[in-house]
Formats: structure tokens, C-alpha cells, sequence
């Protein structure tokens, strides 16, 4: 039951952040994060849209088909890893943290403490 209400969560928190990047890409200028062409735009409608809300999208299917729900924690455990683990090499090279970042981190290693603990106590599927 934990797993999929830490599903259901997670899809709430980043379904809707990629819909609102997508379809407003200018909404993150706040953080610092702004384009200054079409390509721009368009990556950040790709990459903070498409790759969040397809983050959301699979955490979702893992909330509501138990069967999906331990490969749903796996694709959280690796992509926040990653994005947090960037996310971090990144601050130190550049210098600065700020509160976006810490909230940004806080979410991704959240997401890596809670799913490793998650995986860890749910037995294997087999097959």
C-alpha cells in the first residue's frame, strides 16, 4: 500500500509540473531558466515538459497496475539518481545553490532514499 501511495504522490508532483513546463515553458524565467530562441524553447518543453510528465505519467501507471509498481520504483530510483547526482556535479561546478536547486535536490534524493527503501523491503516479481 506504501508503494502505491508513494506512486500516486510522485505522479501527482511531476505529471502536472511537465504538463505546466510544456505548455509554459516561460514559467521557469523565476528559477533562471529561460530560452532565447524557438530551439530553446523547445528544449525546454522537451526536457522539463515531456521527460517530467513522462516521469509522472509512469509513476501513475505504477500506482494503479501493481504490477508495473516495482519497475515504476526502479525508473524513479535511476532517473532522480541521476538528475539529482547531475544536479549536485552541477552546483559544485558552477558555485552556487540555490533555493530552486535545494528544492530541486530535496525532491530527486528524496525520491532515491524513499524509492531505494521501497525496492529493498518488496520481494522480487519473478518472470
Amino acid at each position: 500500500m506504501a508503494v502505491r501511495i508513494f506512486l500516486g504522490l510522485s505522479a501527482l508532483l511531476w505529471l502536472p509540473y511537465g504538463l505546466l513546463c510544456f505548455f509554459q515553458p516561460t514559467g521557469l524565467s523565476g528559477a533562471g531558466i529561460m530560452f532565447t530562441n524557438p530551439t530553446g524553447a523547445t528544449e525546454l518543453r522537451a526536457m522539463y515538459g515531456g521527460l517530467q510528465a513522462a516521469i509522472g505519467a509512469v509513476a501513475l501507471l505504477g500506482a494503479l497496475r501493481p504490477l508495473l509498481a516495482e519497475r515504476a520504483l526502479t525508473l524513479l530510483f535511476v532517473v532522480c539518481a541521476g538528475l539529482g547526482l547531475a544536479r549536485l556535479l552541477g552546483a559544485a561546478i558552477d558555485g552556487e545553490v540555490s533555493s530552486y536547486t535545494t528544492m530541486a535536490l530535496a525532491l530527486e534524493l528524496g525520491t532515491v532514499a524513499i524509492t531505494a527503501f521501497l525496492l529493498r523491503r518488496r520481494p522480487a516479481l519473478v518472470g
